[in-house]
């Protein structure tokens, strides 16, 4: 259609909810550090754990919870809403969705901030939400999508501009992940069973956890990157063939890398091995990007002198590469047994929500503000300050865990000179990193201080000016012009062709048994030659396929979920569709008595799991340390599972029977009295506090139901159970001087930790079964390489 002919209207842009998610944003980014801040405090000074509801396994959910969906998620939406109507030169599809989706996010948030401290949790990293919140995560972000894709269909551009691709990856890729990891069975309004248990669940939970990473806090602010810094720069995308590169290969990739957040476990080792390798490369579309927008500024680089906006940026990607380049580095197993469990770890998160989010988020305001309340920002000079406090205050924070993680893993591994023994205690390490840990606090503390001077500045900002929405002249395409490929034109091409029919022939290298593996890999090979061959020949008939694609959002969005899903049915099917009960090795866990089970929701409430590993690694030094390693079967009937990924606190997978009751109650009374120095909080609410007795047989039902092997027991016999086994402990205690509720959480926490490491081996099963007494499981035979980690 002509120019001449098109039929231009004015189209005033929703630019209310950018300010409204941009505030939520700034609001939140203060409660998010400042709670990181009063946490990191709590390690160094055990006094600032002030109350049961303060306490740093309480608190520590609600930091990056806070710091993921209520500042990150706040900002994206921000960034999104105000791109995707210039993009599409559309006003949202619907102003009604636009105030849900906001007001409904900022009640989940504050729904959030109050079970969390209340210690109503799902045990899970940044999947703690109680299920009711988790359903309205799911309702508001569908509310989102469809705001979102109703305004791609009435949208007055014909092609998709590359920041639209990240956004619908970011959107269809969530709801995969969110609505997978967090299925559930309720027992109660506030608590539930998730559907996985052991390695399953630990499977589905970082497949989770590393891709809400990837997909909530990189590919929808690598959108607004694509968006904002050209705008920013007045330059074009350096380079709009790498970009296509950078997409497709990201969002392929990314999904695989999940299991390297389990290295050296009871992980199956195929699977560890698949996730190293997607990791290490994901070094290459990472980098493609960050070199894509550093590259924007060519030309323009004497503005990264003067403009605030460009330093944060450009300071913001910079921190993406490295901490990209840091997360495969941290996938390599042999380095990974070495920063596991440690403060590396917690540096190199910390090097993203920061360092890349944050910003990335303070580019955006400075950007947004003065457009959003037609003035000028208040002062350049406050907005330097806020850049070099904050650069500084990070890369102090970064460096300090570093020290600490590395620190701590060599001397957590090192022996004696005769070879027989371990030369520390994990309390020697711990007193040994405290005051980089103090330096954490610091740094943290500036980051924060950047932010609010950032806060007042952007407050006198909108002070002097007023609230304007854009109102931009479009011209109206045509409905005939756009959005006609049909599912035929999107798959049955060559592209697709020959990507899908290559990517079948590798899995077949991965997965077929021996002999078929290489005939796969040279079918794969030849089929790749035949590909870049067709390519060559008929390269504008690929990329007119492409520019039409780029006209249709739906065959689009397909193909993007096409390419997400295929990972994620690669790692979680196999392993979840296998009867669980195989998944044993040598040894299976005793089942949890009605008791025991209510202590272990007790710990995960209680946030236990954000110091303690339940995970002995075949490392050497972890055997040494802890005990036998760890076997698949000794977690299965875990709901959730339990493996930790941060050692504040030494392992517990072993702990069971190792010392005795009136130990743990003197312990958990003041941990300073039988471990000096420790940091770890009083639990000493637990001693006067009744655990819910009627809770336990809804319970024990739906672990039933999940498989757990629980004989039939009527919901008295249950309860008897539990206070009678309350009662041996208490009377236990007596015999130290110590006077205790039998019904107590305190009894009932100290019971679970007694059964931790309890198993049974698998030649008593095969017994047991012999005899004719029915149990569901099966052995396989042990891997014997994770045998061979161990003894060499």
């Amino acid at each position: 259609m002509t120019s001449t002919s098109a039929t231009k209207v004015p189209v005033e842009f929703n630019d209310k909810v950018v300010r409204q998610f941009m505030l939520a944003s700034i609001i939140f980014g203060v409660v998010a550090m400042l709670a990181g801040v009063f946490i990191a405090s709590q390690l160094n000074f055990h006094q600032l754990n002030l109350a049961e509801w303060l306490t740093f396994g309480r608190l520590r959910p609600l930091h990056t919870n806070a710091a993921i969906f209520a500042f990150v998620g706040n900002m994206m939406f921000a960034g999104v809403y105000y791109s995707t109507q210039r993009l599409c030169k559309v006003r949202m599809g619907h102003d009604t969705l636009s105030a849900i989706h906001f007001w409904g996010w900022q009640a989940i948030i504050v729904a959030a901030a109050i079970t969390l401290p209340l210690g109503l949790s799902r045990g899970k990293e940044y999947a703690e939400l109680i299920w009711p919140i988790n359903i309205a995560v799911a309702v508001i972000w569908v509310v989102f999508a469809v705001n979102f894709f109703l305004t791609l269909h009435k949208r007055n551009e014909p092609s998709l501009y590359v920041a639209l691709w990240f956004y619908i990856a970011t959107i269809v890729t969530v709801a995969m992940l969110y609505i997978v990891n967090h299925l559930s069975i309720p027992t109660s309004w506030t608590h539930s069973y998730g559907v996985f248990g052991g390695v399953q669940d630990g499977l589905v939970q970082w497949w989770y956890g590393h891709n809400a990473v990837a997909f909530f806090l990189t590919t929808p602010i690598l959108g607004i990157m694509y968006y904002f810094l050209p705008k920013a720069a007045e330059r074009p995308v350096y380079s709009y063939r790498l970009s296509i590169v950078h997409f497709w290969s990201l969002v392929f990739l990314y999904i695989w890398a999940g299991p390297h957040h389990l290295l050296n476990t009871a992980l199956p080792k195929w699977l560890q091995m698949l996730g190293m390798f997607f990791s290490l490369m994901l070094w290459a579309p990472s980098w493609g990007g960050m070199l894509n927008g550093l590259l924007t500024l060519r030309g323009a680089w004497d503005k990264l002198r003067t403009d605030p906006v460009i330093k944060f940026f450009i300071a913001g990607v910079t921190f993406y590469g490295m901490a990209t380049f840091e997360g495969p580095l941290l996938s390599i197993r042999a380095v990974n047994s070495l920063s596991h469990y440690s403060d590396w770890t917690i540096g190199h998160v910390h090097s993203g929500a920061l360092g890349w989010n944050g910003f990335m988020a303070a580019g955006l305001f400075y950007w947004l503000a003065p457009r959003l309340w037609n003035t000028k920002l208040y002062s350049i000079s406050l907005a330097n300050f806020h850049f070099w406090i904050g650069t500084f205050g990070i890369l102090l924070y970064v460096v300090a865990m570093w020290i600490s993680g590395i620190m701590q893993g060599l001397m957590l591994n090192q022996v004696t000179q005769d070879g027989l023994a371990l030369k520390n205690t994990f309390l020697d390490t711990l007193q040994a990193i405290r005051p980089l840990m103090g330096l954490r606090v610091i740094g943290g503390a500036m980051f924060l201080v950047g932010w609010v001077v950032m806060a007042w500045n952007l407050w006198k900002t909108i002070r002097s000016g007023k609230p304007v929405n854009e109102v931009r002249e479009v011209a109206v395409i045509q409905r005939g012009s756009v959005d006609t490929m049909g599912m035929k034109e999107t798959f049955f091409n060559d592209p697709t062709t020959y990507t899908i029919g290559g990517l079948l022939l590798v899995f077949g290298w991965i997965f077929l048994p021996s002999g078929a593996d290489v005939a796969s890999l040279v079918c794969a090979v030849i089929f790749g030659w035949m590909a870049v061959k067709r390519f060559r020949q008929t390269s504008k008939t690929w990329s007119f396929w492409y520019e039409k694609l780029l006209h249709n959002y739906l065959p689009f969005t397909v193909l993007t979920f096409v390419a997400v899903v295929i990972g994620g049915l690669i790692q979680i099917v196999p392993t979840v569709t296998v009867n669980s009960a195989k998944n044993v090795e040598d040894r299976v866990q005793k089942l949890y008595e009605p008791l025991e089970l209510a202590g272990r929701d007790i710990y995960v409430s209680e946030g236990c799991y954000n110091c303690h590993s339940q995970m002995i690694r075949t490392l050497v030094p972890d055997v040494m340390r802890y005990g036998e390693y760890s076997r698949l079967g000794e977690s299965i009937y875990d709901h959730p599972y339990q493996w930790g990924s941060k050692r504040t606190g030494p392992d517990l997978a072993r702990e069971g029977g190792a010392r005795p009751d009136s130990w743990h109650y003197e312990h958990m009374m003041d941990p300073r009295s039988m471990s000096p120095q420790s940091n770890m909080p009083s639990y000493a609410h637990l001693k006067d506090k009744p655990f819910d007795q009627n809770a336990l047989p809804k319970k024990i039902a739906v672990l039933s139901q999940l498989g757990v092997p629980y004989p039939a027991m009527d919901a008295t016999s249950i309860k008897m159970k539990a206070l009678e086994q309350g009662a041996k402990i208490a009377e236990e205690l007596k015999k130290s001087n110590i006077v205790v509720r039998p019904d107590s959480e305190m009894v009932a926490i100290i019971a679970y930790l007694q059964k931790l490491g309890q198993f049974e081996p698998v030649e008593d099963i095969l017994t047991k079964k012999g005899q004719g007494i029915p149990f569901p499981l099966s052995p396989v035979i042990p891997d014997k390489s994770r045998n061979a980690a161990v003894t060499h």
